[in-house]
């Protein structure tokens, strides 16, 4: 089966799953631009076992490169003519680009999604538009249970949708923390790492609610040295752990000066963003992973901290919460605008009594089941299912909605 699959820019994780998928399908991946200003990565490049084809070499806001990357879109399907077109959700222009095509030649489309209900304040008339659009779709491949439920109320057949969609490369982050912690005195020393600390992973942007994870780990740190004055009981913890946060973005001014007037300067770190192959030295040192986001729509970062065998804290707010933490035997969730509750959980997992490693392989087996294995399969099956089917031909309205929607993208960004 010859698949084309749409991203906006291939990632570390991208090339994890599409590799996994070439060993079921024929895959072409077509990414929207090589470059653009909202991750950080490096441009990613190593073993291919599919057709990568990039569309432009940066992401330019302007509407002329909207145009060119609608043509080019257009101009890369029409040459790989493939069986189904896979689209990554339906609204940015790469995607509804790829989506126009498919109704032009009649070519099934399967649409990747990670939306759930309740990731964002939802009004009806998105909605309304959102129905017309996965109804265009023949199938669809989400990430876990509340990406399926959404999926259904949108109208897509309970029988066209497949899960894998949110995966990355278990065994590299697995190996990789083993593989560190063989030589942890070294490389401790080397990355001026802390002897115990809590990590969190994230852009530094307001959804990912690190204002909220600093206040917490603050009381944190006064209730462990402290103890429980109605109880009386001494502190479990030997020494409070430290907190790491690796990543960068507007909010680092906010975050330092926070961290400042908490007197928190000797224990915080923040050491920058870091690439796809600095990741695994951060995660293997780490006792457990926080990921405190009032809004997400799964958590990749959760993926990788429990590949590498980490406990889990988790928003309940987080998409792959539902899915991935298990509560009591991995981790916990936690209400994000909670700071108490946050607080009460780091305590309660860096005491001397709990059992990190018990919760660490919980984790790494949970995850087992969540690697880019599964995202080929649930492809797979998502393509057999639309290639030959019967195809629901669209109606007016829902090719005006789509059309609506491209030419809007002439007079804004596409992502």
């Amino acid at each position: 089966m010859r698949v084309a699959v749409l991203f906006w820019r291939l990632g570390p994780y991208h090339l994890a799953r599409l590799n996994a998928a070439a060993k079921l399908l024929d895959v072409f991946a077509i990414e929207a631009c090589g470059m653009d200003d909202i991750y950080g990565w490096e441009k990613v490049t190593g073993k291919e076992s599919f057709t990568r084809i990039t569309l432009t070499d940066r992401q330019i806001q302007l509407s002329d490169w909207n145009l060119d990357l609608c043509r080019q879109m257009r101009r890369a399907l029409k040459q790989i003519n493939p069986q189904a077109v896979v689209i990554p959700g339906w609204s940015f222009g790469d995607a509804l680009s790829g989506l126009a095509w498919c109704i032009e030649t009649r070519t099934p489309a399967v649409v990747m999604s990670e939306s759930a209900e309740g990731d964002e304040r939802r009004t009806e008339w998105k909605e309304w538009v959102k129905r017309r659009i996965a109804r265009i779709c023949s199938a669809a491949l989400v990430g876990g249970t509340p990406h399926e439920d959404y999926m259904k109320k949108l109208g897509m057949p309970p029988e066209r949708i497949f899960r894998g969609y949110d995966a990355v490369d278990n065994n590299y982050f697995a190996d990789g923390a083993a593989e560190l912690r063989s030589r942890r005195a070294e490389i401790s020393a080397k990355h001026g790492l802390p002897a115990n600390y809590f990590l969190a992973s994230a852009r530094f942007v307001e959804k990912k609610n690190l204002p909220r994870l600093i206040q917490a780990y603050s009381l944190y740190r006064k209730k462990s040295q402290a103890g429980d004055p109605v109880a009386g009981q001494r502190p479990r913890v030997p020494a409070p752990w430290d907190l790491v946060i690796v990543g960068d973005g507007p909010l680092k001014p906010e975050l330092c000066g926070l961290i400042s007037e908490l007197g928190l300067q000797d224990c915080v770190l923040l050491p920058g963003f870091k690439q796809y192959g600095e990741l695994p030295v951060y995660y293997a040192f780490a006792g457990a992973f926080v990921h405190a986001s009032t809004t997400e729509q799964w958590g990749l970062v959760v993926n990788e901290a429990m590949a590498s065998g980490l406990p889990v804290l988790v928003s309940n707010r987080c998409g792959c919460a539902t899915d991935l933490v298990r509560e009591g035997r991995n981790g916990f969730t936690f209400d994000p605008s909670n700071v108490e509750e946050l607080s009460q959980l780091m305590l309660r997992v860096s005491a001397v009594d709990f059992s990190l490693a018990a919760f660490g392989a919980a984790s790494a087996r949970i995850i087992a089941d969540w690697g880019p294995e599964r995202f080929a399969s649930g492809l797979k099956a998502a393509a057999e299912t639309v290639i030959g089917a019967a195809r629901l031909k669209p109606t007016l309205l829902e090719r005006a909605v789509l059309k609506s929607l491209l030419v809007n993208l002439r007079f804004a960004g596409t992502k």
